[in-house]
């Protein structure tokens, strides 16, 4: 009897994440009320199935491989994956999260935003050349020519993984190439040169020569880089293939050993007179880098909204099964205060990520006034503070599990994955302080006071703590913030958008405890939510039914 194993959780498998999701539903019926969700039901069932979860972890188990050179030494630059790395990206394509949504009109961006957020409950490291994929389509548009050729390639849907030329593909993948050893953030120090080699039909040709310390996904199809020329720092779009068939002189010289993202291959590369065509006009790189870091900024909040959510989910499963102390941890009072308040914290990333992707949606299918100017603040606002909370939210969230959750056991340990994957999304595409001074240039930009005034008023009046805060924040909006105030000033922004939000779509006890936690009490740790709360109603909103 004592090598009986007993009250031990079952693996959290089997489940639709989409239908399971109130606050998702909640929140998207909110921003897109006619959206058709069929597609998502189809693929909260996919990727809360084991199978799915199978591939997930041994895509993450098997990290990828570099293979520089053949058996006969001739230079290949190749990574070569595990076959369960192939099957989630060819899902990923396949329920159209890279380029799909440009093509589809209103709603495309929402409904993607939603489907981006479920994969990443299952696996969210190759989603790197998916989220790429989707945010140098609008940047290549501008090239009649290269889009004419590559834009059915990037928007369709069924994914090929053969190294071979886009003409010869179903589909393809982009990437990017930014950052370099000596200047991370700082692009406008970038050393790599380009010099013209003539034109053809693609535009104007360049021979790059230099490198990138940080080149994630080195196996996709095309890369769009920066690179320095006469006029001032340009954008380039370098394929892995020519229109010949020979390979682009790219050398992988290293894979990075990374804390998590273990199935995504990040390489550091170098160029060797490789070729590229320019992208938009010469000395124009920096804001072309801009916009396509906007939109993979949105996909930090989305994918550490859905990571949160995932993380939420076990918790609450484990401690359903699990027992303590004569009742099962769900039962005991404390652990009921953090259950309900990692579930107020995940519910508000939700939906501030989602309120950024209707930004998305409709600016980029019309013209209003007002969303161009909250996507230009919510971007940098989500971004910095949904993922700033993410690590914090894992941490707590393992803790539910106590050395259950600590555990890797062979990539079976999905909590230590996604604890290992939180900080990536708030590092990648600007930490927290390139978001905070982001915000302090968007006050620039526009009536950004004005906006958030109408943008939260129908919670005007509903919580003493709510009007409070939403003075203290307009009056910073309205003024001049210091810059060292600036981080400061982003997350309560952050925390006044969600409260209003969280009014509009959601029940009165999370409102009315995120508020009472978040903007009065302002608590430093999960698990204070003060008495009244409504705990129960809470928790039971979280679970998955």
């Amino acid at each position: 009897m004592t090598h009986e194993v007993l009250n031990q959780s079952t693996p959290l498998a089997d489940v639709n994440l989409f239908t399971g999701n109130r606050a998702l539903q909640d929140a998207l019926r909110f921003n897109a009320p006619s959206l058709d969700t069929a597609r998502l039901v189809a693929l909260g069932a996919e990727m809360g199935s084991s199978a799915m979860q199978q591939h997930a972890r041994l895509a993450n188990l098997h990290s990828p491989v570099l293979h520089s050179h053949d058996r006969f030494g001739r230079r290949i630059d190749q990574v070569e994956f595990h076959p369960s790395y192939h099957v989630l990206l060819g899902a990923a394509l396949r329920h159209g999260l890279h380029g799909t949504p440009w093509s589809l009109g209103a709603g495309g961006h929402l409904e993607r935003a939603a489907g981006f957020m479920l994969f990443t409950e299952g696996e969210p490291s190759v989603l790197c050349p998916v989220s790429m994929s989707y945010a140098v389509t609008p940047a290549l548009r501008v090239e009649e020519a290269l889009y004419a050729d590559w834009g059915p390639k990037i928007t369709s849907t069924q994914y090929d993984p053969r190294f071979a030329p886009w003409h010869a593909k179903s589909a393809v993948t982009l990437g990017m190439g930014m950052t370099e050893k000596q200047g991370g953030s700082d692009v406008r120090a970038n050393t790599t040169r380009a010099e013209p080699d003539g034109s053809d039909r693609w535009g104007a040709r360049y021979r790059i020569t230099g490198h990138k310390w940080f080149m994630s996904a080195p196996m996709c199809d095309a890369f769009l880089v920066l690179a320095q020329t006469a006029g001032g720092l340009s954008c380039f779009f370098l394929p892995r293939l020519l229109p010949d068939g020979s390979v682009n002189a790219i050398r992988v010289q290293r894979l990075k050993h990374k804390l998590g993202n273990h199935a995504n291959a990040s390489s550091e590369v170098e160029f060797s007179d490789a070729t590229a065509w320019r992208v938009g006009e010469e000395g124009r790189g920096v804001p072309q880098i801009l916009a396509m870091g906007a939109l993979t900024r949105l996909d930090c909040a989305l994918g550490t909204a859905g990571l949160m959510r995932q993380a939420l989910s076990i918790a609450l499963h484990h401690c359903e099964e699990r027992r303590a102390f004569g009742k099962r941890l769900i039962e005991q009072p404390l652990m009921k205060n953090v259950l309900a308040d990692l579930a107020l914290e995940s519910e508000a990333a939700t939906a501030l990520a989602l309120r950024l992707a209707r930004t998305i949606d409709r600016t980029e299918n019309g013209s209003d006034e007002h969303e161009a100017v909250m996507r230009r603040v919510l971007t940098p606002i989500a971004k910095f503070w949904i993922c700033k909370r993410g690590s914090h939210f894992a941490q707590e969230a393992m803790e539910c599990l106590g050395g259950n959750g600590y555990v890797e056991e062979n990539g079976e340990g999905v909590m230590a994955r996604i604890y290992r994957e939180m900080p990536l999304n708030s590092i990648w595409e600007g930490a927290g302080n390139i978001m905070a001074l982001d915000l302090l240039r968007a006050l620039r930009g526009g009536p950004v006071g004005e906006a958030l005034r109408d943008e939260v008023a129908p919670a005007r009046g509903a919580h003493p703590a709510f009007d409070a805060m939403l003075d203290h924040v307009l009056e910073g909006l309205d003024g001049v913030t210091e810059e060292t105030e600036a981080r400061r000033l982003a997350r309560d922004t952050a925390l006044v958008i969600q409260a209003a939000l969280l009014k509009q779509h959601a029940p009165s006890a999370v409102f009315g405890a995120f508020c009472a936690a978040r903007l009065q009490q302002g608590s430093d740790v999960f698990g204070a939510l003060p008495s009244g709360c409504g705990l129960d109603a809470i928790i039971s909103r979280a679970q998955l039914h």
